[in-house]
């Protein structure tokens, strides 16, 4: 009877997972907490006091199984502050699933590599009760820009939806999946569509929303840390079989019942919406200027399926660019065939350089490699005590490269030899050094731009322009030089000249509201920028007051990416954070065509020549545009 009765239970035992496999075991009930947007910073202790009230209500909260953690745990990405929310989150009593925020993806030292190395990794997927939960990052990652999820992440969204269509499902993520927030919003939302997904639930906004993605419904909560009445917060969720409930709890009230949504039969938008069933519109992106500006072709476009984050280099035959997966790739300059592949190890976030036969960059592993340009076999390799983010720029046969561990380093590219180490720099590196005949100009995220001795690395100057807070440091934009100053645009709208010698300031303005983005006529009479909505500026270099020559509505809208401008033959080009690239004359201003490449951010483009500009995107996209003979069109 023993046996038999075993034999039966291992029966029993196998029947209900093939049931449960199958999606059609309902829900069972159960309860989880969301913590979002606590924006942890050692110079403002309350936010973790917030924290800790947070954790220790959950922690009092009968029948809680467990929290969802949506990002923006810090306020400025770095690892040590990453440490202390996750002490803070080791203290719940029950178990914790955790994406990043854009806090954590945008400025982040370790080129976001730390959060995975903290929580193990930047997503998650389990089923709960017989409700699956998956959670993934929504970038922007190194570059101000939209949100972005990477095409490896939609891949694993397809594979982890595919294990079990039937199944109800709930996605996390830290923004909204919604244009203005997630550059490629739609293509998520199209695969989400196909499945049982009952619900996306994240953050950002710092308060309740109640949303349609496309049809798909839609939750943001409240931050977490105190508001103006100084009540701290977070949210409650309750699943049944039929059901999601949502309720907010504030310290020191009753928890108070937001929404509900359907865990079976159509799923419903707030907008009334029935997946499935009406007919859901969904919002694409504009490719009209493709149509009117038809001298703009694309000779060649790859589109990798991995993520990119730097700028493509070239010399006359080849084109160099790396990923997110640390991958150095050699692609033909005329048709984009792939000729070799090196796999560097981890993420590559600064642009590579190449300089006669040999290509260099750093990884966020710590390295920088210098590789034979023709095959990508590695001469050498130089190890950093922290990831290497900036970009590299290779002038006389000597690479300089700034990394996170306060060094801008000067590297000989034959060798590997290190000439000389700036190891002073007190905040993390990104950007591409200016490299002059007498010195070496850079800033960092330590609210410092830093002029270096070419020959030996010693300081001749730092500015910092009275700027204060870490996210207005002049630490992405590409700084230029002229008629012996220095140029910049940083976070806080403002163009600036610096005498290059001192490094005094010679005039500073927020007239046109640009930001980090700058570009050098090839004669040095003129600089360029973005302003951060729709305009490109041209200010004159000579003189000791600010003189703008020019302003051309370009009609991109909105702008925040620091993808700098690059003059060639007298035609400046440009880029935009949703796949527009765009050339305007160099000396009037007037533009003369813009073409959509994708939606998501473009990297500063590479015009090479005989009206051929090579370009990168977030999305992964690898290619090389064409025009004709410029015209000027109107805009419509």
């Amino acid at each position: 009877m023993i046996a038999a009765k075993s034999w039966v239970d291992k029966v029993l035992g196998v029947l209900f997972l093939i049931i449960l496999c199958s999606g059609n075991l309902r829900a069972q009930s159960f309860r989880f907490a969301q913590l979002t947007d606590v924006h942890l910073n050692h110079n403002a202790p309350q936010k973790k006091e917030d924290l800790l009230r947070c954790i220790a209500c959950i922690n009092a909260t009968d029948s809680l199984d467990f929290v969802l953690i949506t990002g923006d745990i810090t306020d400025e990405g770095d690892a040590g502050t990453m440490q202390m929310a996750k002490d803070c989150f080791d203290l719940l009593q029950v178990p914790y699933y955790i994406v990043s925020g854009n806090h954590e993806t945008k400025w982040s030292e370790s080129g976001c590599t730390a959060f995975a190395a903290l929580f193990g990794s930047e997503r998650f997927g389990f089923v709960h009760k017989g409700v699956r939960f998956l959670g993934f990052n929504t970038g922007p990652l190194m570059r101000m820009a939209y949100g972005h999820v990477a095409p490896q992440d939609i891949l694993w969204l397809k594979d982890s939806l595919d294990s079990n269509k039937h199944i109800p499902t709930i996605i996390v993520t830290h923004y909204p999946l919604l244009p203005n927030d997630v550059d490629n919003w739609y293509q998520v939302t199209e695969l989400l569509s196909q499945y049982n997904v009952r619900l996306c639930i994240g953050g950002h906004y710092h308060r309740y929303r109640n949303l349609s993605y496309d049809g798909i419904p839609g939750i943001l909560m409240r931050s977490s840390y105190r508001d103006k009445e100084g009540r701290t917060g977070y949210g409650i969720y309750e699943v049944s079989k039929d059901s999601i409930s949502v309720f907010v709890q504030q310290e020191g009230e009753p928890l108070m019942r937001l929404t509900s949504y359907a865990m079976t039969g159509d799923i419903v938008d707030v907008n009334g919406h029935c997946m499935g069933k009406d007919e859901v519109l969904i919002q694409y992106p504009d490719y009209s200027d493709n149509r009117i500006y038809r001298q703009v072709k694309e000779t060649w476009l790859n589109s990798t399926g991995v993520g990119i984050y730097c700028s493509p280099a070239c010399d006359k035959k080849r084109v160099y660019v790396g990923d997110d997966l640390g991958n150095l790739t050699a692609y033909s300059l005329n048709k984009g065939a792939q000729l070799w592949c090196f796999k560097g190890g981890s993420r590559i976030v600064g642009n590579p350089d190449v300089a006669g036969s040999i290509v260099v960059f750093g990884t966020s592993e710590g390295k920088i490699f210098g590789l034979k340009a023709i095959d990508g076999t590695c001469l050498w390799t130089v190890k950093a005590q922290a990831a290497v983010l900036g970009g590299v720029t290779i002038r006389d046969h000597i690479a300089y490269v700034g990394a996170s561990d306060g060094c801008m380093r000067a590297i000989e590219i034959e060798t590997g030899n290190i000439l000389w180490c700036y190891d002073k720099v007190k905040g993390y590196i990104e950007t591409k050094p200016l490299v002059t005949d007498s010195h070496i100009v850079f800033g960092a995220w330590d609210n410092t731009l830093y002029a270096l001795q070419k020959q030996s690395g010693d300081v001749q100057w730092q500015w910092t322009g009275n700027i204060r807070g870490m996210h207005y440091s002049p630490a992405a934009v590409w700084p230029v030089e002229s008629d012996g100053k220095v140029f910049i645009a940083d976070p806080q709208r403002a163009l600036t000249a610096i005498d290059a010698q001192t490094g005094t300031t010679v005039w500073r303005t927020k007239q046109s509201m640009v930001r980090e983005t700058i570009g050098l006529s090839k004669d040095g009479k003129r600089i360029y920028s973005k302003t951060m909505n729709d305009s490109v500026v041209c200010y004159a270099t000579q003189g000791n007051i600010p003189l703008e020559l020019w302003a051309t509505d370009v009609g991109f809208g909105y702008e925040h990416a620091p993808s700098m401008l690059q003059e060639k033959d007298d035609v400046v080009y440009g880029s935009t954070k949703e796949g527009m690239i765009f050339a305007l004359d160099a000396v009037s201003g007037r533009l003369l065509w813009r073409h959509k490449v994708g939606n998501a951010l473009v990297h500063t483009v590479v015009p090479i020549g005989g009206n051929k500009i090579l370009f990168t995107t977030t999305g992964g996209e690898v290619g090389l545009l064409t025009t004709s003979k410029q015209k000027y069109y109107s805009r419509k």
